[in-house]
This record gives structure tokens, C-alpha cells and sequence, in this order.
């Protein structure tokens, strides 16, 4: 069936509309943008993709700032922000400026400006760079819906002009570049009243101030779409595109990041998601990972996320896509017909990988999440309890838990005393000849592992009648997103609705890039609904710390994609000059106290320019509003104004309790 479309032209559509946001979905090809002119480091496609990150000492403390940007410039940040929240931090920044100048480094600086035009306005004079929020530039949120006229809109419209115009002469004079940084969670009451809490809203709040810089004849823009939800990021992101091919705007640089990502793996992980998703279709020109460590920290992750695509080429040719049949600025869950717990409306599931490991004895299923107590005599089982064992063709030795399925491969299974209770994994070519000769196979599930170019049409018309089969998706091309992805719109185009599990590997990947390209290449998929289940497999270790982590990360990045909750999870800010509190130590005491709490998202913000707006989607809030006070917020509510620090925590919990979602964390012997 493949071969019928390898001539097709690479323009894609999306129910007979052009898809614009994106060159090829099947080949890599960075989207073209005009150049922007920061210091003497350009951004745009005809320049490598830039690093950046963000300060976190005090703009007032000089030296600090100093320092702390040196050690961010030799991690290897092009671009280093600064918060500037008011006119004297904005002043200090000249003072910042010439001492690193004075030191020998010329690295471009951003002020980060909230609420404050004239903050900006000066800031402008001084740096090479402003960044502003639409959200807050010339709004102030108080959690209002109005009901606008398109005349009383219009006049809202021309009193942001007024308030901006004067930056926008002022870089044009001083040749400063502007960053129009849309955050999901701080858009204004106004955006929120005419197109709601949506990407098109995110989009929307952007043009209001870009189509003020055009009218204006200034171009030195990028632009941004952050959230803390990488799906939403995604599909905002993609949809500004569009929007700015089909209005005729200039396609201007975009500065990829997920905001609040939080810290350590699910940090990267979330970030991956996010910004590898829309690298994976040519999108971004400046990367920031936003993570709740030190900002230096932060950029070799970025650097690691960009390095998969300055060298992709050589990659396995992958057929085009001539009709895209998923719409790629809203969620929708490939439809799927249920087998077993795969598919339909079931939470994708996790396969663990122990076809090199013996399943001898209880304790080697610890890592995956199964427990066995020896004193009762009982398996215990936690949130990261994986729901199939590959053994590949070693059974498992022992009756397993009964949260637990073994697959084995087909010829084992064949020949196995108890082939009722385990499950077959065929390779698509013993499938089909299985299947042509009536030979048996599991009556309620069978695994079928293909590739792309397994897709013959004699596979397809053998897989779509049947009920009993889950895919096991696999390829070993570098361009892997984008060759699995044609496999699912192949699947969709011609009708096959059996549930799909992505199975990837990583032979001789450096242990940090794990996370980073696992949660791409699969993340990037279930951000499209595409996806019923993972199976990492690590070829390179049988040691538990390693299997725990594969496990654990299968889990993270549905976690992260939305698609599967099975923790609590953190939106914490990455810190910055404005944090009022050790932001660091305080995301992991709360940590510490909840994570127990499955399902539960808290916000753990610095200051109140991060507070209730950013944590947009969190069920809890801990925001610091001056020195060693905080307010808690339950969604975007404050329910306690002030809090002293030591007592906050405590505070927090009993919030949650009230609400009826605390659990006590058990203590098991086991180690769970």
C-alpha cells in the first residue's frame, strides 16, 4: 500500500485546508523565518537554533548577576534573560551590561518585563533584547469575564496601542529586538472573555501586539507560546504558524519552552515533550528549559534536545503525507476498538522490557512497581506498577502478581504448559502466516510487532477484521517521530482500528538523553492521540536502578503528554530575580509531603508575576508574596493571603485535606 504513495507532493492538508505549520510531516525541514537582529548573535533559520536561560539572583545584586550570567554563558547560553520588574532593576541592568562587557563577554542580555511599560521602555535603551507579556503589558487580571461589544473590543484594542506604541519606537530607534511572549496561564481577563482559555486565545493575545509592531513597520520580533501543558503548548505553537501564513504576517523566529516544568527528570522529560514535539516539525529558533535547578543546568539540556536535529541527515527515506487525518490544534485519541485493557477508552498502558532479565525470584519485579510481602503472603503494587512483563523466551518462574500479564515470544508460547494465561508477540510476517493457515493463537490478545515497511496491503486487510490483535509499533530510524507517525496515518487512512503500543530503543544512548528522546519520540505522538501504550527497551543494561528508571520514565511521559496520571505533579517556576523564597528547597519539602497524592497538581511559584496566572491548570497554589510570606490558592482562588513560611507547608496539606484529597502515605515494608 506504501509504495502507491511515494510520488505524492509533500504539501499536506487537513480536511482539504493546506497545512501550514509545518514544511513536511514527514521529512525535517526547519521552517524558514526572517532574521533577527540580537547584539551580534542573529536568530532565524539561516542560524544555528540558539540556547538560552534565565538569572535567578537578584537584578539588584550586581555581582551576583554577573557571575551567575558567566556561568551560564560558558555552559554554553547564547542569550542570557534578566528580570527587570521595575525601573530600578531596570536601570541596573546598564550596570550588569558593563561589568560583563568589562570582563570580556558580549553575550546578548533580555529584560524580562511584567506589568511594567516603563520598566521596558528603559530596559530597551540598555539591552539588545525586551521580552513582554501580552498578558500583562497593559492589563491587569482580576479574574473578570466581560462581555465586550466588537465596538467596546476596538476600543480596548486602541488603548493597548496607545500603552505599547512607545516601546515599540524605542527598539526601532535603539535597534532593540522584542520578544511578544504569550503565557497560557497569564492571559488577560479580556482574551479569556472573547476566545476563552484556549490556544486560540494564545495566539490571538500575540497578534493584538504584532499587527501594532507591522502598522509600526518593526520586525525585530520573536515569539513564544508557553504553557505548562505541553499538549496545549504544542498545539498553540502550531496554530500561530498557520495564523501568521494565513494573515500574510512575516514568519517571524519562535522561542520554544515549557513553562514551570518543574525539576530533575520529570522536568526534562515535560520539556522534551513540549519542545521536542515542535522541533520534530521544523519549529523553534531558540530553545529554553525551564527547570526548578540552577540556571546553568538548564542549558546542556536544551543543547541535547537541539543536537538531534543539526544531523538529520542520512536518515531513512519516509513516504510523505498527503492527507493529514488528525487535527493538529486540538486533542483527539486515535479511535481504537478495545483488546484486553488496550485500546477504546482504557489509559494507555506500560510494557516492561525483561526479555535479558530472569524472572526467578519476587524481588526482581521491584523495579517495575510490584511488591511481594512475604509475611501475608500478598503482592502489593504501586502508581508505577507496570501492566505487562515482556520475557521474551524466558517465562517468568513464578506464578506473577495478578496486576501483572507476561508476553512471551510466539514460538515460546507455542510450546508453553500455560499459553491461556500468557500472551504471543508475533513478528507481522508469522502473523500473517499464522493466520493464512488457521493456526492457533491466543483467543483474547496477540501482539504483532511491524515497522512501516511491513504495511503491505495483504497485513492490512488481515489486521482490520480482527479484534484479538495490539500493534507493537517500532522503527530504528534516527527521524523516528516522524517515520512511526506516517505508520499511524497509514493505520487510520485505511481503517485498521487496533490499539497501537510504541515500542522504542536506545542502544549506546548516553544515559541524559534517554529521557529526552524517549519523551520526544513517543510524547510527540500521544501529544496527537496517537498511542495506546509504551515499551522502552534498553538493551545496554539488565541492572534494576536501570530497569526502575525505564519504568518510571514510560510512565513520565504519559504523565507528561496527559494521557496517563499516575503521580502528583508539580508546576514549579524555574526561580528568578523576583523569587521570594528558596524556591529550589521548598519544591522539594512539598515534594517530599505529597507525592503520594496521585493525580493532584500543585503550583509552586516565586512571586506573584508567577502566581495564580502560570499555575493556570494547577488544584493547589503556593506562591510567595513577599518575605517569608506566602498565599495559597486553590485553582486560580487565593483562599489564604498570608502565611508565614514555616507554617505554609502545613497550611497547604490542610487545604488539600479539607478538600477531601489527602491520603495518609503508607509505609510498607517492601520498600513501596
Amino acid at each position: 500500500m506504501l509504495d502507491s504513495v511515494q510520488t505524492t507532493p509533500t504539501a499536506t492538508t487537513l480536511s482539504g485546508k493546506p497545512v501550514l505549520y509545518t514544511p513536511s510531516l514527514t521529512e525535517y525541514i526547519r521552517r524558514k523565518t526572517i532574521t533577527v537582529h540580537i547584539g551580534d548573535i542573529p536568530l532565524g533559520s539561516d542560524y544555528p537554533i540558539r540556547v538560552q536561560s534565565m538569572t535567578t539572583v537578584d537584578t539588584m545584586d550586581t555581582v551576583g548577576s554577573v557571575e551567575q550570567t558567566i556561568r551560564m554563558i560558558e555552559a554554553g547560553c547564547e542569550y542570557v534573560r534578566i528580570t527587570a520588574p521595575s525601573v530600578k532593576e531596570a536601570q541596573n541592568l546598564d550596570n550588569i551590561r558593563k561589568e560583563l562587557r568589562a570582563r570580556g563577554y558580549t553575550t546578548p542580555l533580555i529584560a524580562d518585563i511584567h506589568f511594567t511599560p516603563n520598566a521596558a521602555e528603559l530596559a530597551a535603551r540598555i539591552v539588545e533584547k525586551v521580552r513582554i507579556n501580552p498578558g500583562n503589558y497593559a492589563d491587569r487580571k482580576r479574574f473578570e469575564h466581560i462581555d465586550y461589544t466588537d465596538a467596546s473590543y476596538a476600543a480596548e484594542l486602541e488603548r493597548i496601542r496607545d500603552k505599547f506604541l512607545p516601546l515599540v519606537r524605542i527598539c526601532k530607534e535603539y535597534g532593540t529586538a522584542m520578544r511578544i511572549g504569550t503565557n497560557h496561564g497569564s492571559l488577560s481577563d479580556r482574551i479569556l472573555s472573547r476566545y476563552g482559555d484556549t490556544p486560540v486565545g494564545m495566539v490571538e493575545s500575540a497578534l493584538e501586539f504584532l499587527r501594532i509592531c507591522e502598522d509600526e513597520n518593526y520586525y525585530n520580533i520573536v515569539l513564544s507560546m508557553k504553557s505548562s501543558n505541553p499538549q496545549v503548548m504544542v498545539q498553540a505553537y502550531r496554530l500561530l504558524v498557520q495564523r501568521l501564513d494565513e494573515e500574510g504576517l512575516k514568519p517571524y523566529p519562535l522561542h520554544l519552552g515549557v513553562t514551570e516544568a518543574g525539576e530533575a527528570e520529570d522536568g526534562r522529560i515535560k520539556s522534551a515533550v513540549g519542545i521536542g514535539t515542535l522541533l520534530e516539525d521544523g519549529i523553534g529558533d531558540t530553545v529554553r528549559v525551564s527547570l526548578t535547578e540552577e540556571p546553568e543546568r538548564e542549558a546542556p539540556v536544551a543543547k541535547a534536545l537541539i543536537d538531534r536535529y543539526t544531523n538529520r541527515l542520512g536518515h531513512r527515506y519516509i513516504p510523505p503525507i498527503s492527507t493529514y487525518p488528525l487535527d493538529p490544534f486540538q486533542y483527539h485519541r486515535r479511535i481504537t476498538h478495545e483488546v484486553a485493557n488496550f485500546g477504546g477508552s482504557n489509559v494507555p498502558r506500560v510494557i516492561a522490557d525483561f526479555s535479558q532479565v530472569p524472572v526467578t525470584e519476587h524481588e526482581v519485579l521491584k523495579p517495575i512497581g510490584h511488591f511481594y510481602l512475604p509475611l501475608p503472603d500478598k503482592w502489593r503494587m504501586n502508581d508505577l506498577g507496570a501492566d505487562y512483563l515482556y520475557t521474551g523466551s524466558r517465562p517468568a518462574e513464578f506464578m506473577l502478581p495478578n496486576g501483572l500479564k507476561e508476553i512471551l515470544e510466539y514460538t515460546q508460547w507455542q510450546t508453553y504448559s500455560d499459553p491461556q494465561h500468557t500472551f504471543p508477540l508475533l513478528s507481522a510476517s508469522d502473523y500473517m502466516q499464522a493466520r493464512a493457515a488457521g493456526d492457533p493463537l491466543h483467543g483474547t490478545l496477540n501482539f504483532v510487532r511491524i515497522t512501516l515497511a511491513d504495511l503491505t496491503d495483504f497485513l492490512l486487510n488481515t489486521l482490520r477484521p480482527d479484534k484479538q490483535v495490539v500493534l507493537l509499533a517500532y522503527t530504528d530510524n534516527l527521524h523516528a517521530m516522524p517515520e512511526l507517525r506516517r505508520l499511524f496515518v497509514e493505520l487510520i487512512n485505511q481503517g485498521v482500528t487496533a490499539p497501537v503500543v510504541v515500542q522504542q530503543r536506545y542502544p549506546g544512548l548516553p544515559e541524559e538523553d534517554l529521557p529526552l528522546y524517549a519523551a520526544t519520540d513517543i510524547g510527540g505522538l500521544l501529544i496527537d492521540g496517537l498511542g495506546d501504550g509504551v515499551l522502552l527497551t534498553n538493551p545496554d543494561t539488565n541492572q534494576p536502578a536501570a530497569l526502575a528508571r525505564q519504568n518510571a520514565l514510560a510512565f513520565g511521559v504519559l504523565q507528561a503528554a496527559r494521557t496517563r496520571i499516575t503521580k502528583t505533579e508539580y508546576i514549579s517556576c524555574p526561580s528568578c530575580g523576583r523569587t521570594l523564597f528558596d524556591l529550589q528547597e521548598t519544591t522539594a519539602m512539598i515534594r517530599k509531603r505529597t507525592d503520594h497524592l496521585k493525580g493532584v497538581k500543585i503550583g509552586i511559584m516565586g512571586c506573584i508575576v508567577n502566581g495564580p496566572g502560570e499555575m493556570a491548570d494547577a488544584d493547589y497554589g503556593y506562591v510567595g508574596i513577599g518575605r517569608d510570606k506566602i498565599a495559597l490558592y486553590r485553582g486560580q482562588q487565593v483562599v489564604k493571603k498570608s502565611v508565614t513560611a514555616d507554617k505554609a507547608v502545613d497550611e497547604l496539606i490542610e487545604l488539600i485535606r479539607e478538600d477531601g484529597r489527602w491520603l495518609e502515605p503508607e509505609t510498607i515494608e517492601s520498600g513501596v
